[in-house]
């Protein structure tokens, strides 16, 4: 018998890879736009989940962004992502709906957290200012679910990715992620002829970075196989300096000129990679290299998105 699987957020680029992957799987995929369903509206959420009654709920619904974004709306990434978790945690205990899953972000962790970062780090010390009222939002989702699983005998559980990109990503220069905003300003300059690329901070940051695929086949993995209080990390196992990806995507998008850092502009958490060895003891594994996956990423800009800019 099919499972219903509400997917909240599934327009989104999280969303839509695991609709993808779990319609490919054979389940019965639950969807509704946000036109037909507010998320912000606690009672509308539950009216919803009491109608529909889903299965299994999968939280990848979220307002994101990059360094630029975090830093100057601090209240709409704190406020909006609060909301939407407390909604549907909370409306899926109404509706008593007992498995869910919830996605978070590798930024939960401390600035200085010991590399590559356990789950146990979680708490230990101070976040990334530039990006702490989006990890406080994901690490309150954390705790909730944990909460419903203490107090209400939930099976509730969270996963946290690394730095994601893949098809449907956010290409706008001021509130993206680093790939989606340098592929663009690659390829912009690239039709444009400028002679030179420039990119915020050192470039020495590392980053791990995970193909939006993986993360989906992840998520269906732990949905099936992963039932604890503690949340999982879901990492792509290595990391690259900010600029060897920028390396990387200078090739991708065959852009002939240089790279510039711009050294006032800030850095971030200096490295960033998760260690996610529970979850490869799960038989998880991801399957896309990075280069792999930005020459998907870009194949995918250029055909839905370049003509747009």
């Amino acid at each position: 018998m099919k499972r219903k699987i509400w997917v909240a957020g599934h327009n989104g680029m999280v969303g839509s890879a695991i609709v993808e992957a779990l319609e490919l799987s054979g389940e019965n995929v639950l969807k509704v736009n946000r036109l037909d369903l507010d998320l912000r509206d606690q009672s509308s959420v539950t009216n919803w989940l009491k109608r529909n009654r889903p299965d299994i709920v999968i939280f990848a619904a979220a307002k994101v962004g990059g360094i630029y974004a975090n830093d100057t709306l601090p209240a709409d990434f704190l406020y909006d992502n609060i909301v939407l978790a407390t909604n549907v945690i909370h409306g899926s205990h109404l509706a008593d709906i007992d498995r869910l899953i919830f996605l978070g972000s590798s930024c939960i962790y401390p600035k200085f957290a010991p590399q590559p970062i356990r789950e146990d780090a979680l708490l230990t010390g101070s976040l990334e200012p530039t990006n702490e009222w989006y990890a406080i939002s994901k690490i309150a989702g954390i705790k909730l679910c944990q909460a419903y699983r203490k107090q209400h005998n939930r099976d509730y559980i969270s996963v946290m990715p690394c730095n994601l990109y893949g098809e449907k990503d956010n290409f706008n220069l001021m509130s993206g992620h680093v790939i989606p905003a340098l592929m663009r300003k690659f390829h912009e300059a690239k039709i444009e002829g400028s002679g030179d690329v420039t990119i915020w901070g050192s470039g020495t940051p590392k980053r791990e970075f995970l193909h939006v695929r993986d993360l989906a086949r992840g998520v269906i993995h732990c949905m099936n196989h992963y039932s604890e209080m503690e949340h999982i990390n879901c990492g792509a196992g290595s990391d690259q300096s900010i600029f060897d990806l920028a390396s990387i995507l200078r090739d991708v998008t065959q852009f002939k000129g240089g790279i510039i850092m711009d050294q006032t502009k800030p850095d971030g958490t200096p490295r960033k990679l998760m260690d996610s060895s529970r979850m490869r003891s799960l038989g998880w594994e991801p399957s896309i290299t990075l280069p792999v996956g930005l020459s998907m990423t870009y194949d995918w800009f250029k055909k839905h998105v370049a003509h747009k800019i």
